[in-house]
C-alpha cells in the first residue's frame, strides 16, 4: 500500500520538483499539492494523508503554525509531518519541532534522503538531516535557559547509547547495527526513553540529549 503524501510549499516549481522525487518512487504517492499554509491544514484534515510535507516559510499561514495544528501536543488524532526548508538554523524549525513535527530536511538533502524522512515518518519515526543534526540541536540548545527537565526513574547504560545514537540523527536499522541488538529491541528501547523523559517522539529525544549536554 503507497505512503500518501501532502506537499505544501509556495513556489510551484518546489512543488513540481518534489512530486516528481517522490511519484518516481515505489510505495509513495504524492495526493495533494498546497501552495499556502492554511490550503495546507485543509486538505491534510480532509485527505488525512500518511505524511505532510510542509514548506517553513508559507504565506496566509507558515510551517510552524501549521505544523501545530495537524501534529501539534492539543491534536488528538495527528498527522505525520516532516518540515523541508532553506534554513537550517531558521529558528522557526526549532519551533515546528516543538510543535510535534517528526524531522526536517534542507531542501538540497537529496532525493534519497528526501525519501528516508517520508518513509520514517510514516513508519513513525522521525529523520533529522544528519549534515544539520549537531548545528541545530547544539544552537537550540545553548538558547535554552533553566535546567532540562530529568528523568524520575536513571536511564541505563544501554538507554544513554540509543540516547546518543538518536540524537546523532541514526535510523533504527543503524542503531541496531552499530549496538548489535535487535529491532524491536531498539523500538524498546525508544520507548522506555520517550517514558521516562516525557517526549513524544525521537526528535524530542535527540533535543533532550542536546539540552542536558550529553551531546556536543
Amino acid at each position: 500500500m503507497s505512503i500518501r503524501v501532502l506537499v505544501a510549499d509556495d513556489q510551484e516549481i518546489v512543488r513540481t520538483g518534489l512530486r516528481m522525487i517522490l511519484d518516481a518512487q515505489p510505495g509513495i504517492e504524492v495526493v495533494a499539492e498546497a501552495g499556502d499554509g492554511r490550503q495546507a491544514v485543509a486538505l491534510a484534515r480532509r485527505l488525512r494523508p500518511d505524511v505532510c510535507l510542509l514548506d517553513i516559510r508559507m504565506p496566509e499561514l507558515n510551517g510552524l503554525e501549521a505544523t501545530r495544528q495537524l501534529a501539534g501536543p492539543d491534536v488528538v488524532d495527528p498527522l505525520a509531518v516532516v518540515v523541508i526548508t532553506t534554513f537550517d538554523l531558521d529558528e522557526y524549525v526549532h519551533g515546528a519541532l516543538r510543535a510535534g513535527a517528526r524531522g526536517f530536511l534542507l531542501k538540497d538533502a537529496g532525493p534519497e534522503l528526501l525519501v528516508q524522512a517520508i518513509h520514517a515518518a510514516a513508519n513513525g519515526e522521525a529523520l533529522i538531516a544528519p549534515s544539520v543534526t549537531v548545528r541545530l540541536l547544539s544552537a537550540f540548545a545553548d538558547t535554552r535557559s533553566g535546567t532540562p527537565v530529568q528523568p524520575i526513574d536513571p536511564l541505563t547504560s544501554r538507554e544513554e547509547d540509543v540516547l546518543l545514537a538518536v540524537a546523532h540523527g541514526r535510523t533504527n536499522a543503524e542503531i541496531a547495527g552499530e549496538l548489535h541488538i535487535s529491532l524491536s529491541t531498539v523500538k524498546t528501547h525508544l520507548g522506555a526513553l520517550m517514558a521516562k523523559l516525557g517526549v513524544r517522539n525521537r526528535v524530542e529525544i535527540a533535543m533532550w540529549a542536546y539540552e542536558t549536554r550529553r551531546v556536543r
